[in-house]
């Protein structure tokens, strides 16, 4: 017999996010989990490796040739300057630095003197970084990024004739999570495609059955989709633009709560 979206709309007593426990005591999960009286736990679906030195010679990619770096995160930041460290390179004081938020362009301190540099920095997301490259096409630009990576950046430098190389340094592989192989939840939060590759690769013989998947973001929805599963939850909404936000209003609905 074949469920329908109403007969899948049980009470939610336990969520797994598959992300880090958040490190703001302000969390949404957190208020959430009060405010609901249910159980959120959190755990990573996904881990990355960093390539070492040996491996990265390979991709035959001399970093001093560029003249600014494009950063997404400070996992990124890391292996950048930890790799740099194996090769025994030291970056030039002219090289450039292009972040995607405030907060990545701040973590660079780790490993240089930011206030004797020049680093460029968006607001809050790719398109405000894209906007600011726009205005610095005559830089040969370095991306160092993982296996598996958005398309955005590499698509508007390539359709905007930029002189860019990207630098694979890390891999994006599923974490171990055969400890949870006899533990229920009633709704899975996943936030991009590799976690639910990680859910397969667990647990190839994985059955939905009332438990319910939630997805941010259209690729992570598509994926859910493509494996066969029902897609519960959908983020972002118009009305709930984060996952916690839509994991709520579906809270609201099977718990019966305002």
């Amino acid at each position: 017999m074949t469920e329908t979206p109403t007969d899948r709309m049980r009470k939610v007593k336990s969520i797994l996010v598959t992300q880090e426990f958040p490190t703001d005591l302000n969390s949404p999960y957190l208020k959430l989990a009060e405010k609901f009286n249910i159980k959120i736990d959190f755990r990573p679906f996904i881990q990355v490796e960093p390539v070492g030195a040996k491996e990265f010679r390979k991709q035959k990619i001399e970093i001093l040739n560029y003249s600014a770096v494009i950063f997404t995160s400070r996992n990124a930041v890391d292996h950048f300057f930890i790799l740099c460290r194996e090769l025994k390179l030291e970056m030039p004081p002219e090289m450039k630095y292009f972040c995607i938020s405030e907060q990545t362009s701040n973590y660079l301190q780790k490993y240089i003197v930011i206030r004797k540099r020049k680093i460029f920095t968006g607001l809050k997301d790719t398109k405000d970084l894209l906007e600011i490259l726009k205005k610095h096409k005559n830089e040969k630009f370095l991306y160092p990024c993982s296996d598996i990576r958005k398309n955005d950046i590499p698509d508007f430098l390539k359709e905007n004739g930029f002189h860019y190389a990207e630098a694979i340094i890390n891999h994006t592989v599923a974490s171990n999570l055969s400890d949870l192989k006899n533990v229920y939840y009633d709704i899975l939060a996943f936030f991009s495609p590799s976690g639910v590759n990680s859910l397969m690769v667990n647990f190839p013989d994985f059955k939905q059955n009332n438990t319910r998947l939630a997805a941010f973001g259209p690729a992570t929805a598509k994926a859910v989709k493509e494996n066969g599963f029902i897609l519960d939850i959908e983020a972002p909404l118009p009305n709930a633009p984060s996952m916690a936000g839509a994991l709520e209003l579906y809270i609201k609905k099977t718990n019966g709560t305002k």
